[in-house]
Formats: C-alpha cells, sequence, structure tokens
C-alpha cells in the first residue's frame, strides 16, 4: 500500500468450472498493489513476490456477477477477500464459446465505496463448461509435473528460489509436456475437447504467475485450482483431506458421468492422494501418471507402492514421449 494515499481496488477472478445447470466461480477482491507481470529485473521480482503475498484483501463487501444473458448473481466476499459465486442456472452451455467458455463480468456493488476502483469497476472472469463431446477429463498437479520447482531438494529452498527469483516466463516446463497436454485435450478424435484442470498445491497468491507460465509456454487453457495461504499455513486434523484431494473429488462429483486421467509427480503425496482417490471411485479414473523426481528415497517408496496396486493402471514415467506412447496404446489420443 502507498505511504500517502490508498491503492485503488481490483477483482480477481480464478478460471472456474461448471455445467450447463450450475454456475460455479471463485475469485478475491484485492487492493491493487500495481504487480507487473512483464518485468524481469531482479528486484522488481523481489518487490512483486512481496506484493504477491502481502496482500490487502476487501472483506465483506458485495460484489455483482453479470452474465451475458445480463442474470445478476450477487455474491459477498469472506474474511480474507475471496468469494466463491454459486447458483443453478439452466441452459448454460447456451452462453459458451466453441471451447465451452463463459464469459462474464464482476463489479463492486456497493455504491457507498469512496475508493478508486481500477478498470471502471467492471472486471472479467471465465468458466469452463466441458464439451458433450469430452470423453474424459484430465485434473494435473503443476509443481515438478510440468513446471520444474524442486519441491523434493532439502528443505524445499528451490522452490523458494523459484518463486521469487525467477520470472513466469523464464521458468521452463518439462520437456514435451504442454505437446502431451494438447494430444490429451483433442483426444483420439482430435476434436473431443476434454477439459484440463490445474491442481496444486500452491496458495491462491500464485495464481496469476503460474496462469501466466501456462499461458506463456502454450499448454491447454484450463481452470488453476490452488488453496488459501490460511489453508497451507494452518494445522490440518488427521481425518482432514488435503485441499488438492478435495477439489479432484469436487470434479468428480460435479461431472458423475466423465471419467478421469490424473497426472502428478513421485515426489510428494501425489501417489498417496491418487491412489485414494482411485479406490474411492474405481470404475472412474483411467489412469495415473507420476513424473519420476531425482530422489531415490521417494522413489523407491512409489514404486513399492505402484507394484502392489492393481485398481487402475498407474505409470511411472521419466518422460513425456513415455506418456505419450502409454496413452496412445490405450486409445486415449490419437
Amino acid at each position: 500500500m502507498s505511504w500517502f494515499k490508498k491503492d485503488p481496488l481490483q477483482i480477481i477472478t480464478f478460471q472456474s468450472y461448471g455445467t450447463d445447470s450450475h454456475f460455479y466461480a471463485r475469485g478475491r477482491a484485492l487492493e491493487d498493489e500495481s504487480i507487473d507481470l512483464e518485468e524481469q529485473h531482479i528486484w522488481h521480482l523481489i518487490v512483486n513476490t512481496w506484493k504477491r503475498f502481502e496482500t490487502d484483501e476487501i472483506k465483506h463487501v458485495g460484489l455483482d456477477v453479470k452474465l451475458p444473458n445480463n442474470k445478476i448473481i450477487k455474491v459477498k466476499t469472506d474474511d480474507s477477500g475471496y468469494f466463491i459465486a454459486e447458483e443453478n442456472i439452466e441452459n448454460l452451455k447456451s452462453l459458451t464459446n466453441d471451447e465451452g467458455w463463459l464469459s462474464f463480468e464482476l463489479s463492486y456493488n456497493d455504491v457507498n465505496i469512496k475508493r478508486t476502483i481500477q478498470n471502471q469497476n467492471r472486471f472479467p472472469g471465465e468458466l469452463l463448461i466441458p464439451s458433450s463431446k469430452a470423453q474424459f477429463g484430465v485434473a494435473s498437479d503443476i509443481d515438478d509435473t510440468i513446471l520444474h520447482t524442486g519441491v523434493v531438494s532439502i528443505l524445499k529452498w528451490r522452490v523458494i528460489y523459484n518463486s521469487i527469483f525467477r520470472h513466469a516466463k523464464n521458468r521452463i516446463p518439462l520437456e514435451g509436456a504442454a505437446d502431451f497436454y494438447h494430444k490429451l485435450h483433442r483426444g483420439v478424435s482430435g476434436e473431443n475437447a476434454n477439459p484440463i484442470f490445474y491442481v496444486s498445491h500452491s496458495p491462491w497468491n500464485l495464481y496469476r504467475y503460474l496462469d501466466l507460465f501456462l499461458r506463456q509456454n502454450n499448454f491447454p487453457k484450463g481452470p488453476i485450482l490452488l488453496r488459501s495461504l490460511s489453508n497451507l499455513l494452518k494445522r490440518k486434523s488427521q481425518d482432514e483431506k488435503p485441499q488438492k484431494q478435495k477439489e479432484i473429488l469436487h470434479l468428480l462429483k460435479t461431472y458423475p458421468n466423465l471419467p478421469f486421467i490424473l497426472i502428478g509427480d513421485s515426489g510428494e503425496h501425489d501417489p498417496d492422494i491418487y491412489m485414494e482417490i482411485a479406490e474411492e471411485y474405481p470404475d472412474r479414473i483411467l489412469a495415473i501418471y507420476l513424473r519420476s523426481v531425482k530422489h531415490k528415497k521417494k522413489m523407491l517408496r512409489v514404486k513399492s507402492l505402484v507394484d502392489n496396486y492393481k485398481t487402475t493402471m498407474v505409470l511411472m514415467v521419466e518422460s513425456s514421449a513415455q506418456a505419450i506412447e502409454h496413452a496412445r496404446e490405450h486409445g486415449f489420443i490419437a
């Protein structure tokens, strides 16, 4: 926040997902800290990282969500400035483009706000409604699955270094990952438009950073599902499921007729989470792909899990080419 005047207000919308009869959108109301996503000087990268996490949220404020047919959904932000706009509405597919994206607009609806509001108080949002041609959905991790992060490094120093000192445009995707995801998106017919969902343990504060990385490296467009920083820091009860698992379970419940392919890495908790999901939905998980990581102890643990697992296909892959070959053999891609 400026020392002399209050920063203007903005609304950041997170690309979300819904169905023909269910609207579900998320986002956050914040002060605009003027984060320059194009700036690559190291000092600006440090400042941008500080701004991402030192957020000034706009709590308990009313917002309007305006659909293309002029229908208005009213929501209110929570203690951290987050909001969820959820409502049953019929025939939403008629409002989407050819790729299944429904565009909407958000605005502050409190006439008593005495602050400057960016964009003339008009903030765009998008929601994906999967095509009826889709044969399956893909739920993919980001860290060390499509983006080199170093989540298995000692004290996670590489994650910290990469997040602070490296610009999203300079981050390196895993070789061939974007091509593999486009093949999955196109499916066996080439026109299936199978939806891709990016699910990560990263906090929502990194949403725009990760969105820029995915766009810069030509990954298929898809909702990015993260978690709140407060959720990241709080201690969970022993029986509480990880946020990533909750998000994937929500996808399975939202699309009861759509099977899924799960993609993650062998370094953290993806194998345990994905196998538990497959146990709960054995007929819905077509395959699990796990990227190998450079950590002998973790790889041995995961290999022992995979060798004894029979519920669904699990493949530990060294490269995207290996995953592409397997997906083609099993009729997932052309």
